[in-house]
């Protein structure tokens, strides 16, 4: 990390185990704020699938002095924005606004982590509300396909669910399994508070020691469930649609595996952008498809990596054998000095472009902290990614990328 670099980040734990780390940039009128749980939908019960999202939905929906139409334009009546996600492994709340209003900010959403009441109507109405969330992700191919890719990939686990969870167990949810999940989860040693922008730590530290409180309380971490064995798959499925949608994909690598920059570099050389090896050939060159990519997702103890494809059902055992070639390739032959390079300067570009997002910043922040316990600076990861050779990806190809390793997932159109 430069001096710079050093200087402007700053972390700091409370007694309670909550942390707190901030990076100061003074050239900007702007900030980004964010509450990050360290729970996802992994933690959940068979019975609990989807409750992690559920109560993300309902901690906009009224606080014990704020209503849900007051937490919404507490931020957005002073130009600012508000949101949240969650994933397998985090949740996070988090605003973008004015320097100015950075105790607002973190006001806001301390009180819906902290003070949100839950009431019944809302939990019903809500429900429907989510239900209607999942009939969007299954009209939508592509969402749909790789929840079903995602299935097979981790079958018998709960990254193999879907986040949002079913029908069934979202409407099973009372309060009290709201706020007992709230109670086992939500707990300070289970938060990172991150902000980026134009806001020293001392201003952001005074207002968190002054919004959260600092005893300590005992708190039991949830205990990881074992992987479940990996096997190749296949699954076709139909739906009403027009395209075929392709998954070919396998398990992958983990946040801190020491092989992943070989694999990211090799991702974005096949699927990365139009100058990628998959989108030139597939696409361009016989026009099998319109979207075609590669993708790489890590969690913190494994990881996903797939090609994805919309082509029509008759070009189907075409574009797979392209797939399949473009991934013998990288096992076949070193990859050329220039690709390399280029391939290395693609990414390098995207970090640091993502420099001049203040939420870019603050998520950076928060991810570093939750896998790593440290922040992971750009040095790092630019000397991480240039010390990777065309010999290493080579090596490390044979033994990924291997046919045998390989699930896949299609999805096609009904037969009219």
């Amino acid at each position: 990390m430069t001096n710079k670099e050093a200087e402007n980040i700053k972390k700091t734990t409370l007694k309670n185990g909550l942390r707190v780390i901030t990076e100061h940039i003074n050239s900007v009128r702007s900030l980004s704020v964010g509450i990050w749980i360290k729970t996802g939908s992994r933690d959940e019960t068979d019975r609990q699938a989807g409750i992690t999202h559920f109560l993300e939905h309902m901690l906009f929906k009224g606080t014990e002095k704020r209503t849900s139409f007051q937490i919404a334009q507490t931020m957005e009546a002073v130009g600012g924005f508000m949101n949240a996600f969650t994933s397998s492994e985090y949740t996070c709340y988090y605003t973008r606004c004015l320097d100015s209003e950075l105790e607002k900010a973190i006001d806001v959403l301390s009180d819906m982590v902290l003070n949100s009441i839950f009431p019944e109507a809302e939990i019903e109405k809500e429900k429907k509300v989510v239900v209607e969330e999942m009939k969007m992700y299954r009209d939508s191919p592509d969402d749909y396909v790789f929840e079903q890719f995602n299935g097979l990939i981790f079958e018998g686990h709960p990254l193999g669910r879907p986040i949002i969870g079913y029908e069934n167990t979202v409407n099973s949810f009372t309060r009290e399994d709201l706020l007992d999940y709230l109670k086992h989860r939500y707990h300070p040693s289970n938060i990172v508070i991150s902000v980026a922008g134009n806001a020293t730590h001392e201003q952001v530290l005074e207002l968190v020691q002054g919004y959260f409180p600092d005893a300590e309380t005992p708190f039991e971490d949830v205990k990881t469930l074992p992987l479940t064995p990996y096997g190749k798959k296949r699954k076709e499925i139909t739906k009403p649609i027009e395209q075929t949608h392709l998954i070919i994909g396998r398990r992958a690598l983990s946040t801190n595996h020491d092989e992943r920059y070989k694999l990211l570099i090799a991702n974005t050389i096949l699927g990365s952008g139009m100058s990628s090896r998959l989108h030139q050939n597939v696409r361009e060159k016989y026009g099998y498809c319109y979207s075609i990519q590669s993708f790489n997702q890590a969690y913190k103890d494994t990881g996903m990596f797939g090609v994805y494809v919309g082509t029509d059902k008759d070009y189907v055992s075409h574009v797979q054998e392209l797939v399949y070639n473009e991934l013998e390739q990288l096992c076949k032959e070193n990859i050329a000095d220039q690709e390399l390079a280029e391939a290395k300067t693609q990414l390098k570009g995207k970090l640091l472009l993502a420099q001049e997002s203040m939420s870019s910043r603050m998520t950076r922040l928060a991810k570093s902290e939750l896998y790593f316990d440290r922040y992971i600076s750009l040095d790092e990861l630019v000397d991480q990614i240039d010390a990777v050779t065309s010999k290493e990806i080579r090596t490390f190809a044979e033994n990924f990328f291997l046919k045998d390793e390989f699930t896949e997932t299609v999805l096609l159109p009904e037969e009219k």
